[in-house]
Parts: structure tokens; C-alpha cells; sequence
């Protein structure tokens, strides 16, 4: 049994509520508040939602995150059993700033079926291409372009990558830059970077670098519903991260995850646009009214598609 597909308008009801409330401190310079008005509308509107929810990806641990933490139960405690992964705010930066991009975000799948992410970073790449040994976190950048190419029949300075813009990335962005990719450089928000390859129409052809891994999850979920690619290695830099990995049940600390080992099973993600960016539009206030745009996803019923509502505030 897939998930019911009444939860598609509940769950969207619940990322479009969490960005209204962030949408009003847009431009703010305040990250924390913005996050603040997501996290709280967000979680008192999963609680009253008739499941047995369970947070497997939040606002961090327990000891850091008092509300949507990491082993949080949520909902009714009467229904169908979820993991549910969120980002209530995706992109602080962007919402303070009044810039574009920030999303409010959430992944649905049921019990078990899930990742359970440590707060850590995580390699990751994702292109939409199924097949296998086409590309992968293992070969080098000029392989993956090049065997990209071939697949696609596109030169390379046909591609596009995206990726983010840091430091860290110099080298993967020199190696691009060599191969006369086209680069597009997005500065957060790399769960809306990674699913830029699922449709032409934003004309991505891969995402790659190194970005947060319970973003990966999230991507990952959406990513599912669609003939797409993603692997992902988290990065345990410190002690703490392999002691918090270990606590979660990972083992191997180098292994590469596919798609199928980050979500299994049917799920169902919901991103709703807070300021306007490439995935879908941000919130507009009209009077009593506004308009939200949510990229949905719903894999036992093959909905994929960005479903604009307008509402009474």
C-alpha cells in the first residue's frame, strides 16, 4: 500500500502555511524569526493531522533543537505510521535578505522507509539518467561530463552544471570551467540545486559538490518520483559526527548511498516557494488573498508538477 492520496492536499496545506508565516519577515535581516514563523506553524500543523508521525530529519537533535527535533513524534498518534523529513525554511539567508529562493519543505514516506541523516555534510550528485555507470560520485568530473555528453548526445559546452558556490567546490568549478561546461552557481538552497535536473525547462543537465545531507534526503525523496538519479556519501569530518552516525545505525562511514537506499518505497514531497526562485514562485499578498506555488510530488501516482493556489489569508 502506496500513501493515500488524501495526504497530498494535507501535506501541501502544510508547507503552504509554513511559508506564509515566514513570508511576512522576508527582507527582515532576521533569519532566526523567519525560521521561527516555519518551524512553529509547520509543526502545530502536522499535530493535528490524523498520523503517527515521526521526524527523522529537523532542526537538529534534541539537545539543539527544541521543536521538529530528531525523534520527534507528531501528529494525532492515530493512523498511518511516517517517517517525515523537513526544512521548514530552506534558504534563512534568502528569506532575511529578500532573496530568491528560500522554499518550505517537507518528505513523506512510511515507516522505515526513510534515511535518517545526521546533521553532516554529504557528496552528492544527481542527473536524470537512470541508467547505471553513467555517472557517479566515484569518477572523476571530466568522466562524468564526458559520459553525460554521450548519453544526452550533447557536447559538452552543450551541459549545464549546477552547483554551489564555495570554496570548496574551486577545484570541481576549474575542472568544469576546463571542459567549457556551462556553470550555473547558486549560493544555499541546494535542495532546489539538485532537482533542477527534472525538467528542461531549467536547463540543468547535473548537480554535484558537497552540501548539507538531510537536503539530500529531501532531494532525494522528490528525485524518486522522477526518472532520476541521485548518490550521496556523508563527510564524517569530526568524532562527534561518527559518534551521532553510529547512534543512527551507519556503519560503513565511507559508503555511497543510491537513490533506492535513501528512499524506499512510495512518498510524497511538497516545496512551497516563500521568495520566488528557478523551482517554483514565492508567496504574493494580494489584500485578503494570497498565492503560493508548490512543487509536488507523489510517486505511487506519478503526480509531478507545481500546483498554484490562491487563498484567503
Amino acid at each position: 500500500m502506496g500513501i493515500d492520496k488524501k495526504f497530498i492536499d494535507q501535506f501541501v496545506n502544510i508547507t503552504i502555511k509554513a511559508a506564509l508565516a515566514s513570508s511576512y519577515l522576508v527582507g527582515k535581516k532576521d533569519k532566526i524569526a523567519a525560521d521561527k514563523a516555519a518551524v512553529d506553524s509547520m509543526r502545530s500543523n502536522l499535530n493535528n493531522l490524523d498520523i503517527q508521525g515521526q521526524i527523522v530529519i529537523g532542526e537538529g537533535e534534541l539537545d539543539e533543537a527544541p521543536m521538529l527535533y530528531i525523534g520527534e513524534k507528531i501528529g494525532k498518534n492515530k493512523g498511518p505510521e511516517f517517517d517525515i523529513a523537513v526544512d521548514p525554511l530552506e534558504g534563512t539567508n534568502f528569506a532575511a535578505n529578500n532573496q530568491p529562493g528560500a522554499l518550505s519543505v517537507i518528505a513523506i514516506a512510511k515507516k522505515n522507509n526513510l534515511f535518517r541523516a545526521p546533521e553532516t555534510y554529504m557528496s552528492k550528485i544527481s542527473t536524470k539518467v537512470k541508467e547505471k555507470n553513467v555517472i557517479d560520485l566515484d569518477y572523476t568530473v571530466k568522466k562524468n561530463i564526458f559520459n553525460l555528453s554521450e548519453y544526452l548526445n550533447k557536447k559538452p559546452e552543450s551541459l549545464t552544471a549546477c552547483i554551489l558556490d564555495r570554496p570548496r567546490h574551486e577545484q570541481i568549478i576549474r575542472e568544469l570551467k576546463k571542459l567549457n561546461v556551462n556553470i550555473k552557481l547558486i549560493t544555499d538552497g541546494d535542495i532546489s540545486g539538485a532537482l533542477l535536473v527534472t525538467n528542461e525547462r531549467y536547463g540543468v543537465d547535473i548537480f554535484l559538490g558537497i552540501g548539507g545531507g538531510p537536503e539530500g534526503v529531501l532531494a532525494a525523496s522528490a528525485l524518486d518520483a522522477f526518472d532520476c538519479s541521485f548518490q550521496g556519501r556523508f563527510l564524517f569530518v569530526t568524532d562527534n559526527d561518527k559518534i551521532r552516525a553510529k547512534k543512527m545505525g551507519i556503519k560503513d562511514f565511507s559508503k555511497k548511498y543510491e537513490l533506492n537506499e535513501i528512499v524506499s518505497g512510495d512518498s510524497l514531497f511538497c516545496a512551497t516557494g516563500i521568495t520566488t526562485g528557478d523551482l517554483v514562485s514565492g508567496i504574493k499578498l494580494q489584500g485578503n488573498e494570497f498565492i503560493s506555488e508548490t512543487f509536488v510530488t507523489h510517486k505511487s501516482s506519478g503526480l509531478k508538477k507545481v500546483i498554484k493556489l490562491k487563498q484567503n489569508i
